[in-house]
Parts: C-alpha cells; sequence; structure tokens
C-alpha cells in the first residue's frame, strides 16, 4: 500500500499564497458550479475548456477560434455574463457542448484553476467526477503531496466546496487506509462528508437556496450526483482537457 501522501484542504483559493505549489499535486473545486459545468461539458464531448479571468480575458480568448468551433460561457456574481452561454452544467449542456472548445469564466471557479498554474499538475474535480480523479492521481503521482483546494466565494469560506473536499478525502482514505497523512482540515472536511448526504447539503448550502430561488433546483441536483462521470480533467498548456 501506498503511504507517501500528505493530503491538505484549502478552504478557498485565497490560502494558496500560503503554500509551495512546486513538486505537489492540485485538485480545484467549485462544486456550485464551475468544475461540476466542466466535468459534464468534457463528459458529454467538449473538445476542451479554456478558463478565464474575466470577461475580457474570455472575449479575447473567443477570436482566437473559429467562430463555428468555440462557446463563450460564464457569469459574474452569479449572473450569466452578457451574450455568453449560460454557466451551470444542464444549462450549458442544452446549448449545446459536443466538439465545441468552451471558453468559461466564473467569479471563483476558472480563478482558483488559474492562480494553481505554479504546480506540478492541476486538476479538476467536482462530486460527478471523485472517484476518477482521485483514482488517476493516487495511480499516476505516487509520491506527491496532494492540495484539494475550495474555490469559496471572493475570499469567502463556501460550504459546499469544503463538503466536496471532504468526499475527495473519503475516496483517498479508502484507498489509502486510516493511518495515510491527512492534515486536519482534510479530516474535518470528511467528517462533514460522513456526516450529510451530499443533496441535502447543496441544497441547504448559501450557493444552493440562492440556486433555488433562481429556479435551478435541477441544476444543484445534477452536481449532487456522486461519481457518476469517468472525465477526469486536467489543466495543460492554459486549458482543461480530459484525460479518459
Amino acid at each position: 500500500m501506498i503511504l507517501n501522501h500528505k493530503i491538505h484542504v484549502l478552504g478557498r483559493k485565497e490560502e494558496i499564497d500560503t503554500v509551495r505549489l512546486p513538486g505537489k499535486i492540485a485538485i480545484v473545486l467549485d462544486i456550485l458550479f464551475a468544475t461540476s459545468t466542466i466535468a459534464t461539458a468534457l463528459a458529454h464531448g467538449a473538445h476542451a475548456v479554456t478558463p478565464a479571468l474575466d470577461e475580457a480575458a474570455a472575449r479575447a480568448e473567443g477570436t482566437r477560434h473559429p467562430a463555428d468551433s468555440v462557446v463563450l460561457a460564464g457569469e459574474l456574481y452569479a449572473e450569466t455574463l452578457p451574450g455568453f452561454a449560460p454557466p451551470m452544467p444542464q444549462a450549458l449542456l442544452a446549448h449545446g457542448v459536443a466538439g465545441k472548445h468552451i471558453v468559461y469564466s466564473t467569479t471563483n471557479g476558472t480563478v482558483a484553476v488559474m492562480t494553481m498554474s505554479g504546480a506540478e499538475q492541476v486538476y479538476t474535480a467536482a462530486l460527478l467526477n471523485g472517484r476518477a480523479v482521485i483514482e488517476h492521481v493516487l495511480d499516476a503521482h505516487p509520491d506527491r503531496t496532494i492540495l484539494i483546494v475550495c474555490a469559496g466565494s471572493m475570499g469567502n469560506f463556501n460550504f459546499e466546496d469544503f463538503y466536496g473536499a471532504g468526499y475527495l478525502v473519503e475516496l483517498i482514505a479508502q484507498r489509502l487506509g486510516e493511518q495515510a497523512d491527512f492534515s486536519d482540515a482534510a479530516r474535518a472536511a470528511r467528517l462533514l462528508f460522513r456526516a450529510r448526504d451530499p443533496l441535502p447539503s447543496l441544497l441547504d448550502c448559501r450557493v444552493g437556496r440562492m440556486m433555488v430561488e433562481r429556479g435551478f433546483t435541477h441544476e444543484v441536483e445534477h452536481a449532487a450526483q456522486l461519481s457518476v462521470l469517468p472525465v477526469v480533467p486536467r489543466f495543460e498548456g492554459g486549458r482543461i482537457v480530459a484525460l479518459r
């Protein structure tokens, strides 16, 4: 059994500044909805997802692709950007993603992904594809520290991301055993996951309640599914691609 991993959880992307990234494996979470959307789009045939820091960067990136091959999607402060496809998983699928290059800008998730560029490898994960990502990371990087990074919300802690981190820690513990080197934050996240079921957890959190009020309960229900997608998204060369 491999026990060389150290497993840390960062509660929000702003904590990245306190961590040395070189040589570490980063897994970024933004459950509602950026990394859930990325997993869903790639699993349904999107060619790649390019994260953008903001609307202007997304529009500039879009001009680098043939118009019929690219979809601009994104939000700012939970409002879909003007002229962009909606940023939520099922809504983006309905817009059409198969064979497309998605240029994606969100308030927190895409920013978190790009901030991790100093890590040895960067993956994105959600409840939807947690098992596929963890199995790949443990097999491909047997001797590396793993940073599970919660995107949070504009500097604030988000319940749903920490809950998602707990799911990933639970999956790691199933593979490596209880004696694996988990940080206190990783252990706390795992306890949270083990204490509550996914759907009520996501529906009860601040962002989840806001989505329900806006009529997007079905999107939260989609994001609350555990490991129904086999896709492993990896950030490389400025874009996120599916390894499988």
